[in-house]
């Protein structure tokens, strides 16, 4: 039990009392500065891989974000940090994504703070899913649709982990990948095609895993209008292991797309959200 202004009570009526409201329990219809375009077109995230490999989880995305048949942005950041060993890859509603992704950080923080322990992995894709489920009715209207795929490093079972939702909020956890946004359906033959040839990712080494990884996302480029490819900006690509979080070398990501595509990437990302 907590001290809540003098008064005993429960962490729940604490989060109630002093979290901003989870997304998607906002007045319906109100948007807020940002969500839209002229004319009512969101800015949207395309595609996002995570795969497993041997000492964790690989997350990349393409650095595109499109609002309808516009391409809006080409340095957007689609893989985020919620805390020390969990990432979100992003798609979709790029602001109802940005609102989300403060709110659990926010969230996972305050949890932390006031228990004086982590929030358990259960407790983080809970609260995933909750949000999720909030928006739901929002999405149903066409407005703040996003899909997202979260990764961590399970500390109990010394393992990467990847899971990824429906619109309900209900969560599945996948044994090797996971994809998500406009190029995900585009290569999800492929994915399949990797494992039963060239073994599971779970198996591969990190530069093994990557390298299929950055294939995978030139393909879904290719075949994808809204999918940016490498040939103008860097995707992004980082790392969960038991020591935490990293990016990927620049000049490893350099190298890996020559090798892949023949052509040099003419500049890297913009700086961090």
């Amino acid at each position: 039990m907590l001290d809540i202004d003098g008064k005993r009570g429960d962490f729940a009526a604490l989060v109630n009392k002093h979290l901003p409201p989870a997304p998607g329990q906002a007045a319906r219809g109100v948007v807020s500065a940002g969500d839209g375009l002229a004319g009512g077109g969101e800015i949207h995230g395309t595609t996002v891989i995570a795969v497993k490999y041997r000492d964790g989880v690989i997350n990349i995305g393409d650095r595109r974000a499109t609002g309808g048949f516009a391409i809006m942005y080409d340095q957007a950041e689609k893989v985020l940090p919620l805390d020390d060993h969990t990432l979100i890859a992003i798609s979709g509603s790029f602001s109802k994504a940005m609102e989300v992704v403060r709110y659990l950080r926010h969230a996972f923080r305050y949890y932390e703070r006031s228990q004086l322990q982590p929030m358990s992995l259960d407790g983080k894709l809970s609260e995933l899913g909750r949000v999720i489920a909030g928006n739901m009715m929002a999405a149903m209207n066409g407005i703040g649709a996003f899909i997202p795929v979260l990764s961590t490093f399970d500390l109990d079972s010394d393992q990467g982990r990847i899971y990824f939702y429906d619109a309900g909020g209900a969560r599945f956890e996948t044994a090797d990948f996971g994809a998500a946004g406009s190029g995900s359906t585009q290569i999800r033959g492929a994915f399949e095609y990797i494992a039963k040839t060239k073994g599971p990712f779970r198996e591969m080494d990190r530069d093994t895993a990557l390298r299929e990884s950055l294939t995978l996302l030139e393909i879904a480029a290719d075949l994808d209008a809204a999918t940016g490819g490498a040939g103008k900006v860097l995707p992004l690509a980082r790392t969960i292991t038991r020591e935490g979080i990293q990016d990927v070398e620049v000049d490893t990501l350099r190298a890996m797309i020559r090798e892949i595509s023949g052509s040099e990437p003419l500049a890297v990302g913009a700086g961090r959200s």
